[in-house]
C-alpha cells in the first residue's frame, strides 16, 4: 500500500528529505517520477538524480521567476507550464513506484496548480503508489489526506545574518 507524505515548515530541509526518500526508494529498486515547481533545475540534486537509473526528473525548462514579480500575463503562463508539469507526472506516476512534487505546496497557494486536481490525485491514485509532496502552507484538506505529515521548522538560518543561499548547501 502506498502512503502520501508531506514535508511541510519554514525551515531548510523539505526537498532534501523528499530527495532522500525518493533516493532510498530507488535503492531498493522502486521506479520514480520527481517533478520541481517554481524552481530552476540550477540545483545540486537535479544533475545527480538524473543519473539514478529508476530516476526520472521532468525538466524546468522554462523560469519565470519570483511569483511576487509576475506581471498578469507571466502569472497565467507560469500557471499553465507549471499545470502542464502537474499533469506530466501524473501521467507518469501511473508506471511508477514513488512520485515527489517538489514544492507543491507553493503552486497551490499561488494558484499554479488547482488544490482540487490534487485531491483527486491522492483519492484516485494506484493503491502501490507513493506521493510526496513539499513546501508551506499545506491546506487542512490536504493535511488529513496524507499519511506521513513532518513540518520542519527554523530555529535559525544564515539568510537571518545576511549569507545568502550557496551553492551545493541550499541549491
Amino acid at each position: 500500500m502506498g502512503c502520501v507524505h508531506i514535508y511541510c515548515g519554514d525551515g531548510k530541509g523539505k526537498t532534501s528529505a523528499a530527495v532522500g526518500l525518493a533516493v532510498r526508494a530507488a535503492g531498493r529498486g522502486k521506479k520514480i517520477i520527481v517533478v520541481r515547481f517554481l524552481k530552476t533545475d540550477d540545483s545540486g540534486e537535479v544533475e545527480i538524480l538524473k543519473t539514478i537509473p529508476q530516476m526520472t526528473v521532468l525538466p524546468c525548462e522554462r523560469v519565470f521567476g519570483f511569483v511576487s514579480a509576475m506581471d498578469e500575463q507571466t502569472r497565467k503562463e507560469a500557471a499553465a507550464y507549471n499545470l502542464g508539469l502537474f499533469e506530466t507526472a501524473v501521467s507518469l506516476a501511473k508506471t511508477a513506484d514513488m512520485v515527489v512534487f517538489d514544492e507543491i505546496m507553493a503552486a497551490i497557494n499561488y494558484g499554479m496548480i488547482p488544490e482540487v486536481q490534487v485531491v483527486k490525485l491522492l483519492k484516485d491514485r494506484p493503491e502501490a503508489l507513493e506521493v510526496v509532496m513539499t513546501g508551506r502552507g499545506p491546506s487542512e484538506q490536504l493535511l488529513s489526506l496524507a499519511d506521513y505529515v513532518s513540518e520542519i521548522r527554523k530555529m535559525k538560518h544564515p539568510y537571518d545574518k545576511g549569507i545568502l543561499a550557496r551553492k551545493g548547501i541550499e541549491y
